[in-house]
């Protein structure tokens, strides 16, 4: 699903975010990313849902090689990939319902379709009966929930999250894993970037550890 080929992610001013990384990650695996703040963890995912390119080397996605996508056709290429971000960032003008059926605006899905995908989404994360409010009438939890069920409307077969539960009590944190955990078991392949080791040693999946850039161990629980 991912292969990730002496990869170098340069910014302006030199820093290295990301040092001749060599990685994969197989169709239908929960993978978690850790490491320090910095480390190069977000720079990854932001890689893989083409936010931005590499400096060297190669992100293959799906068999996709991002260096050949063309800009016009990036859009197309983020709707295998469902995306889940710590803020959230959701629509705070905009109810629950337009929130998660956003994507599908955008891909131009008709509006029975849309609706039905809609509320299918909000039922996985227990979200139905919220629909019509506003994302500030919700708490932390429901709202990363919001975001997660934007991000599989699409029934993408990828969902990258960065520091999911990065604001999250610890319960809440589970109950978030356990979510992205019942995706995993119906397919859907899943890369997270989360600093929360004891959460990711609870759920017992593959750990890809960086630190400056640079793999430096992974740990897997079925070896």
């Amino acid at each position: 699903m991912i292969r990730i080929e002496n990869v170098t992610k340069r910014y302006p001013g030199g820093q290295e975010a990301l040092s001749g990384l060599d990685l994969s990650v197989d169709t239908g695996e929960m993978v978690f990313v850790t490491g320090h703040s910095g480390a190069g963890k977000s720079t990854l995912l932001r890689l893989i849902a083409l936010i931005e390119r590499p400096t060297a080397g190669q992100v293959i996605v799906d068999s996709q090689n991002t260096r050949r996508v063309k800009r016009r056709k990036i859009p197309a290429y983020r709707r295998q990939i469902g995306m889940v971000f710590q803020d959230h960032k959701l629509l705070y003008d905009r109810t629950v319902f337009d929130n998660v059926a956003l994507p599908l605006i955008i891909a131009g899905v008709n509006h029975r379709d849309a609706g039905r995908r809609v509320r299918a989404a909000l039922d996985q994360v227990s979200l139905l009966h919220k629909e019509k409010q506003r994302p500030e009438t919700l708490s932390a939890g429901e709202q990363q929930r919001v975001g997660i069920a934007r991000a599989i409307v699409t029934r993408p077969k990828l969902l990258i999250a960065d520091e999911p539960t990065g604001n999250l009590d610890p319960d809440l944190s589970l109950e978030v894993m356990r979510i992205f955990r019942r995706f995993n078991e119906v397919g859907v392949t899943l890369l997270i970037a989360s600093h929360d080791i004891s959460l990711i040693d609870r759920l017992g999946c593959r750990r890809i550890a960086l630190e400056d850039g640079r793999l430096q161990q992974e740990s897997d629980p079925w070896q």
